[in-house]
């Protein structure tokens, strides 16, 4: 059984090969494959109002162009000091063509002079698990944190290295894969997909 982790970052795609399971309930295989392996396949713009349209319409979009049921995920980063930003606008807080070293920088100097409690934040992660034929299932998760003061750690992407776990002095970008897989607002959307994965089966 072949399902499409629609996206395009590695760096996604191997946290999530990683979460999802290697094979159904009943022993069937699976293989994951990317939006590299489809060439000329290039998911719709995120402009949807919430985390749930964005996840939604590229996992429909990408399982009804490449005849395979596939996944996809819109994470939001919300601060509490911020009223909420990035929100749905977090892989482009900085500008549409901007990169995760321009929006953590961005979101830093946003809270420039804030002391840590004005820092909380969530790590909100919406996935959706889309069949050819249109049927539709979404996931979330949610973890609490505080934006840090500066950079640390050397693992993970995107906002990893300025997110401290809970109440610990440690980054995201500081745990290991192993670590992070266990706690991560991503891992706990798509370990509830995984569990669905079955009930995909089922019902071909």
């Amino acid at each position: 059984m072949k399902i499409l982790i629609a996206t395009g970052n590695p760096h996604k795609f191997k946290e999530l090969i990683h979460i999802l399971p290697a094979k159904l309930k009943n022993g069937t295989p699976i293989e994951y494959v990317s939006l590299a392996d489809f060439k000329g396949l290039t998911l719709p713009p995120e402009t949807g109002n919430t985390l749930e349209d964005n996840a939604e319409t590229k996992a429909v979009y990408a399982a009804r162009e490449s005849g395979l049921p596939a996944v996809s995920d819109d994470t939001g980063l919300e601060v509490k000091f911020l009223h909420g930003a990035p929100g749905v606008h977090t892989a482009r807080y900085a500008g549409e063509h901007a990169d995760a070293d321009d929006n953590n920088r961005k979101l830093l100097a946003a809270l420039e002079g804030q002391l840590l409690p004005a820092r909380a934040a969530s790590f909100r992660t919406v996935a959706c698990l889309a069949t050819p034929q249109g049927r539709v299932q979404l996931f979330d998760g949610t973890l609490d944190g505080f934006i840090g003061f500066g950079y640390k750690g050397e693992n993970g992407f995107g906002y990893d290295p300025i997110f401290l776990v809970g109440s610990s002095q440690k980054t995201l970008a500081e745990l290991t894969e192993r670590e992070k897989n266990q706690i991560s607002h991503r891992a706990k959307a798509f370990k509830k997909l995984a569990d669905h994965l079955v009930l995909l089966k089922n019902r071909k």
